[in-house]
């Protein structure tokens, strides 16, 4: 038994009933709300590992909601968007969402990003990773640069741990894809882009010194 709590947020009632049969028939708690008020109200006693939520709703949109959902590091955010255009799937990635499926969805596809992400937040970390100034605990999932603590989502303290973990050593933007995402993971190299220019601008990597690009193929931290 899944024991991984599941938040549905979506004004359609339809796919809230779809989502919540469907999740619960693979295992997980799943809890569903209509709007972002209701959603934010949920959080604090139903502490989800997982929020997948619908962009076009009416008062405060997904974007909105991800964004102060964003305060726990460990959430897991997946974005459900009718939308299909790069900039609207940039501003959710940038506005704290970890990843996104488009309306209309496969079920199965979105239970494997899911499992993916959850993967990837759950995984066990057990010790601290350094690189110049730049200091991951990954008991706690805290992170510092030059002494401040800086606040990623899940899928950028992952990247993030990836590019500590293999210090000077240059990697492609499809074997980041599959790392921090998953092997099964149907995305493309512009997931990889959003979210470095993202740390970049979190850890203040504006020159580009700390992680590099490798025109062509990739990326390394440090030299």
């Amino acid at each position: 038994m899944d024991k991984h709590r599941i938040l549905v947020v979506d004004d359609e009632e339809v796919i809230r009933d779809v989502l919540e049969i469907g999740l619960s028939h693979r295992g997980f708690q799943v809890l569903t709300c209509q709007d972002s008020e209701e959603a934010l109200q949920a959080v604090g006693t139903f502490k989800p590992h997982a929020a997948v939520i619908d962009v076009m709703m009416p008062g405060e949109d997904g974007f909105q909601l991800s964004r102060k959902l964003r305060q726990d590091p460990h959430l897991f955010i997946l974005l459900l968007t009718a939308r299909d255009a790069v900039a609207d799937r940039v501003t959710g990635l940038e506005g704290g969402a970890d990843d996104y499926v488009i309306k209309p969805f496969d079920f199965d596809e979105l239970v494997a990003r899911l499992r993916a992400g959850l993967r990837r937040v759950g995984q066990d970390q057990n010790h601290n990773l350094q690189f110049g100034s730049l200091i991951m605990d990954d008991a706690s999932h805290k992170v510092f640069a030059d002494g401040e603590p800086i606040t990623l989502t899940a899928k950028e303290y992952e990247l993030l741990r990836y590019l500590l973990l293999n210090p000077g050593i240059v990697l492609s933007k499809v074997q980041i894809l599959q790392h921090v995402w998953g092997y099964d993971y149907p995305g493309d190299d512009n997931l990889v882009e959003v979210h470095v220019s993202s740390l970049r601008e979190k850890i203040q990597d504006r020159t580009k010194k700390l992680i590099q690009t490798v025109r062509g193929f990739g990326y390394r931290l440090g030299s």
